[in-house]
């Protein structure tokens, strides 16, 4: 991974506290709504301390002779990253998610302000070691992991790319219409939706319904099975369709399987209206998928590149 860099950036999120006071105007009609619901407000006042000092004490670190650019997350999907770039995120693990899908194949360092409070699964480094993770990369000596990502691509030539996941279903808590085809299987289908998950994300939401699975298999009666895991790496997708439901109009015999290249998955939407697409749990991010549209699902041409202690 050879490069030469001009530029870090560095991509910020909203606290908590900030979101609040947006939405309330001010800091105190903020801390008056959430203590009149009997909330801790001072809880998201030592957050947004934390992540503060965090960015300060960062900013320091990532002094290395480059210009560092500052970028809030909700600039992301339209920020030009450059070839140049280097690109570094100050958790949570969203927004690693959430900036790995648009930074091409520029090397992404996730740094976790708040080790106490955020688990970092996709944020190995902490702000004291971020300058060491920011130099070996800088020097082409640092270890990275090749992390595969999900895109679907519509009919209409729409596309959207997935970090954790794809779901693919109707907006509201009604059954999801579609005919699925996978391999040599079609039918078509009622359900709650399909999700669609790399590796990285298959410890996220595709978990619970292994949860829900092996819960419902041990309280009837059955025998529990084994905990479900793809690699970051695995160039296969895995799908899962959410309480299928069989009637005279539909089936469930493919409820589960592995995407890759040489087999995607084909939904043809059957929803009137309703139908969306989002990724990575953002549902104001959506791709409309209404009767007439069909969805392709299959790894992404191209790959995150993490970089890991």
């Amino acid at each position: 991974m050879a490069r030469h860099y001009e530029k870090i950036v560095l991509v910020t999120r909203a606290t908590r506290l900030d979101e609040l006071v947006r939405r309330f105007n001010t800091r105190s009609q903020a801390r008056f709504y959430l203590e009149h619901a009997g909330q801790d407000f001072e809880d998201y006042v030592r957050e947004d301390d934390t992540y503060r000092r965090a960015l300060d004490a960062l900013h320091g670190q990532l002094s290395l002779g480059l210009p560092v650019q500052q970028v809030d997350r909700s600039l992301v999907p339209t920020f030009l990253f450059g070839e140049k770039d280097l690109v570094v995120a100050l958790g949570q693990d969203g927004l690693v998610a959430n900036v790995a899908k648009y930074v091409g194949h520029q090397p992404l360092v996730g740094v976790n302000p708040d080790p106490a409070r955020f688990d970092g699964v996709l944020l190995p480094f902490s702000v004291a070691q971020s300058r060491q993770a920011v130099r070996q990369t800088l020097e082409s000596r640092a270890r990275w992991r090749s992390v595969t990502l999900a895109e679907v691509v519509l009919s209409d030539g729409q596309r959207l790319v997935a970090f954790n996941d794809l779901f693919l279903g109707a907006r509201t808590h009604v059954s999801a219409r579609y005919t699925l085809r996978h391999g040599e299987d079609t039918e078509t289908q009622s359900s709650s939706g399909i999700i669609v998950s790399t590796g990285v994300g298959a410890s996220g939401w595709l978990s619970s319904v292994f949860n829900q699975a092996r819960g419902l298999t041990r309280d009837t009666g059955g025998a529990p099975g084994e905990d479900f895991a793809l690699e970051w790496e695995d160039p296969r997708l895995a799908f899962v369709v959410r309480e299928p439901f069989i009637s005279r109009h539909s089936s469930a015999r493919r409820v589960s399987g592995f995407i890759h290249q040489e087999a995607e998955l084909v939904v043809e939407s059957r929803m009137p209206s309703g139908g969306v697409i989002f990724s990575d749990g953002v549902e104001e991010d959506f791709l409309a998928f209404n009767a007439g549209i069909t969805a392709r699902v299959h790894p992404a041409p191209r790959r995150a590149l993490l970089i890991v202690p």
